[in-house]
């Protein structure tokens, strides 16, 4: 089955699930008028559809590839990203003073949902640039506005990201690749970096790398650490790529998936340099990259899982195996209830991914929109649920999608394991989901809680309101959010490795009890019938308890963590 962009439910959350008409409210926003907002989805449904999707097989099958140090792309995805570029789609959200559309982020992350579930390997690509360009409008200097957006966002040039070192993951910190001062305004960056997600590519004249190097001055730790622009070609004096710099790609990795997608090993040999933002501050410019990120990884997480989803409900639809339970059904696997359970749970969660991520979305614009301090912590608090919910969804999602092919699943013709496959990075991507799940209950709880408190109102007023057309449903909800708001009181009380500890399990708790309130909001909205009560009723009756056992999980703390020692481990 074709890959199908899920633009009527994208729609409907935006509608009446996350609130978008606020965002279009705004003055900053006072043009994404329901109007643009379905010609935007329709058309980006369109592109995704035609173009993207029939390149997802080939990515896989075909690789990028190395040639003398150059990356070769899959066949047919230069073209694809020349109609991404034509179609301003890499601007959406940039600013029209440089060629951007100036459209909410909202929009965009639901653009990234589709191109990633056409086809993944090629999303990456205009989502790094993005996220360049949102780290450049925030913290780069007027020279280097004026220089590199209008080609990044013109799909010109395209952006990377480079943080990752051999001894540097998740430990940023610990980066090593050095900066020294030329005299003349630059910089020269020596080192090495990992996992660099399109680190060269043959369909745009010039590759812009953001780079975290160390100036001699710069102390030990994220503090001492500045941000460059280092691109592949030197910008000429009309702007126009030059003399090749000094870096180069080694070596391409040789990944579980995401085949399309170069991973690049990266050398800079004294390579030519322009910081952005004050000195020793880099970090501070690449979390803006970074932030995005998040998010747009989130909306990586449901495209796939939507693609899964698709793929196995087409061939349950169509495999027959044996005398159904079902008098009168399809005659198909679909009718049988196991089959029924994998399939309605995919959906649910999809559903209750997507409402989480563009609920996120749409409190980062209101943030921008209003600068009020409320949708900034409710942005902050969403994002990190967003990404490790999102992606640890995913993999259950498309393993689900493997697990209804049967056999056929495992065997790569059938197409399912590749769902699994590209998806399986989502949750390392961005910082790793133990991380933003430490992050939840480390740095988004310096308030208190009180984000997080509010959010719990939200759905406790929610599910009061729901009390008269649904009561049970409601009723659970309350129940639901009451628990997680006892569990989020202790939080100020624990330890913060015992909140290590359990940090995971209270994510992932949160998540469902947003999930639950998100597709009872929905229930609401079409009068508490139809498939969408129904595909309700099944979140919060079969999902929705597994809040419970997660809570109970984070007041353990780390003590049992910690109980065997190394050495039993290794017994």
């Amino acid at each position: 089955m074709p890959y199908q962009s899920p633009v009527a439910d994208i729609k409907f959350i935006f509608d009446h699930v996350v609130g978008l008409s606020r965002v279009a409210d705004s003055e900053l926003y006072a043009e994404a008028t329901p109007d643009v907002t379905d010609a935007i989805l329709i058309e980006a449904g369109r592109l995704c559809d035609s173009v993207l999707g029939p390149l997802q097989r080939a990515g896989d099958l075909i690789p990028a590839k190395l040639e003398n140090g150059k990356v070769r792309s899959t066949p047919g995805y230069a073209e694809a990203f020349a109609q991404i570029a034509e179609g301003g789609w890499i601007g959406t959200s940039a600013d029209p003073e440089y060629g951007g559309m100036g459209l909410p982020i909202s929009l965009t992350m639901a653009l990234h949902e589709m191109l990633s579930g056409s086809c993944l390997s090629l999303q990456l690509h205009p989502l790094l640039t993005q996220g360049q360009i949102d780290a450049l409008e925030h913290h780069a200097s007027a020279e280097i506005k004026d220089l590199y957006l209008p080609k990044l966002i013109s799909g010109e040039w395209h952006g990377t990201m480079n943080l990752t070192e051999p001894q540097a993951g998740s430990d940023v910190g610990a980066v090593s690749t050095k900066a020294t001062e030329n005299g003349d305004g630059t910089f020269a960056i020596t080192g090495q970096k990992i996992f660099i997600t399109w680190g060269d590519s043959d369909f745009n004249t010039n590759t812009c790398h953001l780079v975290l190097a160390r100036l001699p001055d710069g102390g030990p730790g994220t503090r001492g650490i500045s941000l460059f622009m280092v691109p592949k070609f030197l910008p000429d004096e009309n702007g126009a790529p030059g003399v090749g710099n000094t870096l180069g790609v080694v070596s391409i990795e040789h990944k579980l998936g995401l085949h399309g997608s170069p991973t690049c090993v990266m050398q800079f040999d004294g390579a030519k340099g322009w910081l952005v933002g004050e000195r020793h501050k880099g970090m501070a410019a690449m979390f803006t990259m970074m932030n995005a990120a998040r998010v747009g990884v989130a909306m990586q997480g449901i495209g796939t899982a939507e693609a899964a989803y698709q793929h196995a409900l087409a061939y349950a639809l169509e495999r027959k195996q044996g005398a159904t339970p079902v008098e009168n059904g399809t005659g198909t696997i679909i009718d049988f209830p196991d089959v029924r359970r994998m399939l309605t749970t995919m959906k649910a969660e999809i559903f209750a991914a997507r409402s989480i991520a563009l609920a996120c979305s749409v409190a980062i614009d209101m943030g921008r929109a209003t600068g009020d301090a409320d949708h900034k912590a409710r942005a902050a608090l969403l994002t990190p649920i967003a990404k490790a919910y999102c992606t640890d969804m995913a993999c259950e999602v498309s393993s689900l999608g493997v697990q209804i092919f049967g056999g056929m699943g495992f065997v790569e013709e059938s197409g399912a394991a590749q769902f699994y496959r590209d998806a399986r990075i989502t949750p390392i991507y961005e910082g790793t989901n133990g991380i933003q799940a430490m992050d939840l209950v480390g740095r988004t709880m310096m308030d208190g809680g009180d984000a997080a408190f509010r959010m719990l109102q939200e759905i406790q007023d929610n599910a009061e309101a729901a009390r008269g057309t649904m009561p049970d449903l409601a009723n659970e909800v309350w129940e639901a959010a009451e628990s997680l708001r006892e569990a989020t009181e202790t939080l100020p009380t624990m330890d913060m490795n015992d909140r290590f500890s359990g940090a995971v399990p209270y994510l992932r708790a949160f998540a469902r009890v947003l999930g639950a309130h998100f597709h009872l909001t929905a229930a609401m909205a079409v009068g508490a019938k139809g498939p969408r009560c129904a595909l309700a009723s099944f979140f919060i009756r079969r999902l929705l308890p597994e809040h419970g056992p997660l809570l109970v999980a984070l007041q353990e703390g780390a003590a049992g963590l910690y109980a065997l020692s190394p050495e039993d481990l290794a017994r």
